[in-house]
């Protein structure tokens, strides 16, 4: 054998059975930020339910018509009628009798469904699409004032009206429409006695109703100004609503378990049940601000009120239709969230127009900002997707949010003090050791968030996020929807 063959020292891979290892903690890549849980502020819940009082609304604010749309045909229920604040306090024969005369129409891109200028007794209800309402602007111009989409109706003063229409209402997408005329109206109120005296009198009320509220639907508070003398002062007072919603706290429970085995032998350098609980307590985390988006009940996606939920006009969010949003929510507004995508998305439109925004640190991590908002990235806002010709097109929403009780925004709800709390409102709890030497411990996070007025939150809508710019030829105005890849 050749000398230099020959082993003159111990190897490596043998010495390392001697040498200790560095070892991290277990680590989990479904860990976010969770800014929106450090952004909230937090209100103390004695008893697990918070109630909001709020002023007596006279006059609500129009609800989106749910309707179910299947091969084609769109269907809604009579109840669901009654989102249109005009038909609201109709008769349940009258509403009925509607409902079943409402016919589906399917209309191309670019028609014309009102005309400026010209009478139109129809009612409109979008079961799919989006429409485009124009008005002549002072100088003469075609002026957008508002982008209408599933669920949104228009026309309904019209259908009862022989006035001439002041907007022009376009499809910018094919619609699926339910339309109901003037003449299939009054077939409806002549098929029984006194029925066109009922409708009347309820539209007649609801129209007076008009005059005395003011633009959020409340009374208007009777008031005097000015420095004329021998004016009578009115008398006024200001009503409560006699149903204040209640928000209860929302649990997010599970049991770890850990065998006392793995606990007694293998307990360094790391404690196995502190591990197993700290990651099971991420998990709980996620879950809660997933809960404080998305719950049915009281997640924030779901609180919108339908006026302040609006469409992007083009797909990608633009700023535009961001200075859109900052409208709705203009009081005191805190923060934008999004999804990272629809971030990417944003600033991309930013890129091409030549304005990138600029960048804040939020608790130690970079984001942009829009007219001095942050935009703060969530991945808990989901994005739905579809296939569309040959590509895969997902749209999400962008959510503009005042928070704190003083300025009537989004508070967080959680009660402290609980038995067993490790940390605010979550409690751990040792259940026992079974008999195969398995311990068990419960834990449980209770929380909830609460809307204070409706202007506290808006909602930017079928924002899409796969849209790119060709940025070689800008230009000549370039631009491609594909994937970029």
């Amino acid at each position: 054998m050749s000398e230099s063959l020959l082993q003159r020292s111990v190897t490596t891979a043998v010495a390392r059975n001697l040498a200790s290892t560095t070892k991290t903690n277990p680590k989990m890549m479904s860990i976010t930020p969770r800014l929106l849980l450090s952004l909230l502020p937090w209100v103390q819940v004695t008893g697990g339910t918070y109630r909001v009082n709020r002023t007596k609304v006279e006059l609500s604010r129009a609800e989106r018509i749910e309707v179910d749309l299947d091969g084609g045909v769109a269907t809604f229920t009579p109840e669901a009628l009654r989102s249109v604040p005009l038909f609201s306090r109709l008769p349940d024969s009258i509403v009925n009798r509607m409902a079943s005369h409402f016919k589906t129409e399917l209309v191309a891109l670019g028609n014309n469904l009102i005309i400026e200028g010209a009478e139109e007794n129809k009612f409109f209800v979008i079961a799919q699409g989006q429409v485009e309402v124009l008005s002549k602007g002072a100088h003469g111009s075609d002026l957008r004032i508002a982008l209408l989409t599933d669920g949104e109706y228009f026309g309904e003063i019209e259908l009862l009206t022989n006035r001439i229409s002041d907007v022009t209402v376009r499809t910018i997408t094919p619609c699926t429409l339910l339309t109901l005329t003037r003449g299939d109206l009054d077939i409806i109120l002549a098929e029984i006695p006194n029925l066109q005296d009922e409708f009347k009198r309820v539209v007649d009320a609801h129209l007076e109703l008009l005059t005395t509220v003011n633009k959020y639907g409340e009374r208007n508070i009777d008031l005097v100004s000015g420095f004329a003398e021998n004016v009578e002062i009115p008398e006024t007072f200001v009503d409560y609503s006699a149903e204040p919603r209640e928000y209860s706290l929302s649990a997010v429970q599970t049991v770890v378990r850990v065998h006392t085995r793995v606990s007694d032998l293998f307990n360094g350098p790391y404690d196995q049940l502190e591990e197993q609980m700290r990651l099971t307590i991420e998990g709980i985390k996620e879950r809660q601000e997933w809960e404080l988006i998305n719950n049915k009940k009281f997640g924030l996606l779901h609180s919108a009120s339908p006026g302040f939920r609006i469409s992007t006009r083009y797909g990608g969010p633009t700023p535009d239709d961001m200075d859109e949003l900052l409208a709705l929510v203009w009081k005191k507004p805190s923060f934008f969230l999004a999804h990272p995508k629809a971030i990417a998305a944003f600033g991309r439109e930013c890129t091409w127009r030549g304005t990138p925004p600029p960048t804040l640190n939020v608790f130690g991590t970079p984001v942009i900002t829009w007219r001095g908002v942050p935009i703060i990235p969530c991945d808990k806002l989901d994005i739905k997707s579809r296939y569309n010709s040959h590509n895969w097109l997902g749209t999400t929403s962008i959510l503009l949010v005042r928070i704190g009780e003083a300025d009537q925004g989004v508070v967080g709800l959680h009660q402290t003090g609980i038995p067993g709390e490790i940390l605010p409102s979550l409690s751990a709890r040792f259940m026992g050791t079974d008999n195969l030497g398995v311990s068990s411990y419960l834990l449980s996070l209770y929380s909830s968030c609460a809307v204070l007025t409706d202007d506290a939150i808006g909602i930017l809508e079928n924002v899409e996020v796969n849209y790119y710019h060709d940025y070689a030829h800008r230009e000549r105005g370039g631009f491609n929807h594909g994937l970029g890849i």
